[in-house]
């Protein structure tokens, strides 16, 4: 167990955070900041590294993200200094980001750190847009909360 307890050590000390967008890995700036075939146009915000890790386990978006490190949370003392949002406007200013997506949980803090992240950059030049909620695929309208029934209704698309 020696052997294995040693090299989790050094794995351990070998990773550190992307100065960039706050993912884990060997370097920084990280793997997927420095990946060419990503789209630098696109900045999906995230809360948490979990939630980065669930899109590339998923292999459905190629761009780039930035990982907060929470959520605003006024219970628990975690204000925007606590969390890795000043970059975010640093980063939009000095690179051709056009689109960023806020990909955070819609829970009641989500929702007041997504409305923080909103507000931050409503004035400059780029589009801002929120992961779609409600129903889930296989899900029956009689078992879900008013929530997020109500979600899922303001939410709704038009049919092309």
């Amino acid at each position: 167990m020696l052997p294995l307890a040693s090299l989790i050590k050094e794995l351990a000390d070998l990773i550190i955070e992307c100065e960039v967008c706050g993912n884990l890995d060997t370097k920084s700036p990280c793997s997927i900041c420095t990946n060419p075939k990503r789209d630098t146009k696109l900045l999906c915000v995230v809360e948490e590294l979990g939630d980065l890790w669930a899109f590339e386990k998923g292999n459905i978006y190629s761009g780039l993200y930035h990982v907060l490190g929470g959520r605003l949370s006024a219970i628990n003392g975690i204000g925007p200094k606590e969390l890795n949002l000043d970059t975010i406007l640093k980063r939009v200013t000095e690179s051709k980001i056009e689109e960023i997506i806020i990909a955070i949980n819609p829970t009641l803090e989500g929702q007041v750190t997504a409305q923080y992240i909103i507000e931050l950059l409503k004035n400059l030049d780029v589009k801002i847009s929120r992961l779609a909620c409600g129903i889930p695929m296989g899900g029956e309208i009689d078992y879900l909360d008013e929530g997020t029934l109500r979600i899922a209704l303001t939410s709704r698309q038009d049919i092309k």
